[in-house]
């Protein structure tokens, strides 16, 4: 299962598509994946992604959801694990009983910062960056664990994947972090979403610039596209998450459309958020796709439904 992900991930031509999820505030994950099979969704991709309480909010546990789609799919998932909230302890202990259960791929994040959390007087750990984490994961496949001892039941090989800004003033900020995940081990390195051929085959370039000066020659980049349907949604991202750039001819779009009511706006947005998909299929088909469990969205876009 991991190994043919892997492989169509580095074959230069394959088409790759994951879908990420986004398990919700509940003791149970199971309606996410009812969902996705009820819409035929899991046909349409390569393997998903879960995330691991993202902007520091309370969610289902991202290792046991990506179990459960394994489990219902036969197909690979990215078990997203936070710096944030484990010591290099809890991190190699939920990675031996994530190992267990052939949850094997996993995406190393340091973490939104823990202030911004919905748990009164929540703390970070943060004892170091993703690469940290990246580091115990080469570890675990010599057979040895972060300190250096020998398991007597060795891990089953272990999958790195990591996460970039798509968009920075000084370009060579994203080169320095490509070449710094490269170094640490990533197969993978998954950018925030994209939204004009531009800015794909900047970061493109960057990547070939970042793999000439990396250890690691055999990383891949994997482009993120978030299809907008909302002019609200544009101009958040817009104004406020960096590392993101959204054009002004998107805001433009929906702008007028949203006037004209919620049903064009809808239209317009999706064929901006298609336009950006089929153009970055065209030049590099390696493609996360994140539509905050909207999975009726995902389908349209997978399905180029009018």
């Amino acid at each position: 299962m991991f190994e043919q992900l892997i492989s169509k991930l580095q074959e230069p031509n394959s088409p790759y598509i994951t879908l990420e999820t986004t398990p919700r505030h509940d003791a149970d994950f199971r309606p996410i994946v009812d969902t996705i099979e009820k819409l035929g969704v899991a046909e349409k991709v390569d393997g998903f992604s879960t995330t691991d309480n993202p902007l520091a909010k309370l969610k289902f546990n991202s290792i046991i959801a990506a179990m459960q789609l394994q489990q219902r799919f036969k197909k690979p998932v990215l078990a997203t694990m936070s710096m944030r909230d484990r010591n290099k302890i809890a991190l190699q202990s939920d990675l031996l009983g994530a190992n267990s259960v052939d949850v094997r791929a996993v995406l190393a994040l340091t973490g939104d910062p823990a202030k911004i959390s919905d748990q009164p007087a929540a703390k970070g750990v943060f004892e170091s960056d993703s690469t940290m984490l990246l580091d115990i994961i080469k570890c675990f496949n010599a057979g040895i664990d972060y300190a250096g001892r020998e398991f007597g039941i060795k891990p089953k090989p272990v999958y790195p994947f990591a996460v970039s800004n798509a968009f920075a003033k000084n370009p060579k900020t994203l080169l320095k972090k490509f070449v710094k995940k490269l170094d640490h081990g990533a197969l993978g390195i998954i950018t925030q979403p994209v939204f004009d051929r531009e800015n794909a085959l900047k970061l493109l370039e960057l990547f070939e610039e970042a793999k000439v000066e990396s250890k690691n020659s055999s990383g891949t980049l994997i482009i993120g596209i978030f299809p907008i349907t909302k002019l609200k949604t544009a101009q958040f991202l817009a104004s406020h998450v960096p590392g993101i750039h959204v054009p002004k001819s998107w805001i433009d779009t929906l702008y007028e459309a949203h006037k004209k009511g919620e049903k064009e706006e809808h239209k317009k947005g999706l064929a901006l958020s298609r336009e950006i998909f089929e153009s970055v299929k065209e030049i590099h088909p390696k493609i996360h796709l994140m539509t905050a469990n909207r999975f009726t969205l995902a389908k349209e876009l997978l399905e180029g439904e009018a």
